[in-house]
């Protein structure tokens, strides 16, 4: 974590790129995406949860793409933004706050989605060899499995490795704490994998 923190940001930028990556992570696309395209509130069905995975749930696909991309969109918007004009560091702090706001955004009461989308945005405006390295991962998981679930607790927790292989520690250890707050997020899942009963890839719920 002190590789993080030993930024040559002024401990005032910091906090500004965080809140203002916050605040872009923190739009409910989700739920902004299905009440307007006519699917209601999505915190009403399923999960209750504003990400893709249970805006499908609608049985609206075009609307689950749109926010599975927005959410991603939104972490790498942050990061480009942010390090256009604070440099790396400032990136790389709004792409932490993107993520946790859209984990815990203030204007849901602070329950969001569970970040794999954001996270992947992140990780697209930081480094693309990581992202690449996290798909094939991804993707090799889900072949093998056909849970997506696993497959992308397994990329993500593969990610801070490849980061700090690839020369990226302050990265490395940012992904290392989105990691964390993923597997925590997922915890209901984690428990369906264990017990045997989390659905895989095309099984219906």
């Amino acid at each position: 974590m002190s590789s993080l923190l030993n930024s040559p940001l002024a401990l005032s930028d910091i906090l500004l790129v965080l809140l203002g990556g916050y605040f872009c992570g923190s739009i409910p696309f989700g739920l902004i995406l299905a009440k307007l395209g006519g699917a209601g509130d999505v915190r009403s069905i399923g999960s209750g949860n504003i990400g893709a995975t249970n805006v499908l749930r609608t049985g609206r696909k075009g609307l689950a793409a749109a926010t599975l991309l927005c959410d991603i969109l939104k972490g790498t918007a942050a990061v480009l933004i942010f390090g256009y004009f604070f440099g790396r560091d400032g990136g790389i702090f709004a792409g932490l706050g993107a993520f946790l706001g859209h984990l815990f955004p203030v204007w849901l009461n602070f329950k969001g989605g569970k970040g794999v989308a954001t996270y992947i945005g992140v990780l697209l405006g930081l480094s693309w060899m990581a992202l690449i390295a996290y798909a094939v991962v991804w993707f090799a998981v889900a072949a093998a499995t056909r849970f997506s679930s696993l497959a992308a607790l397994i990329a993500c927790a593969v990610t801070p490795l490849v980061l700090w292989w690839l020369g990226l520690p302050r990265e490395a250890v940012m992904f290392a704490v989105m990691t964390v707050l993923v597997f925590i997020m997922h915890r209901a899942n984690i428990q369906r994998l264990l017990s045997g009963t989390e659905s895989k890839i095309g099984q219906k719920a």
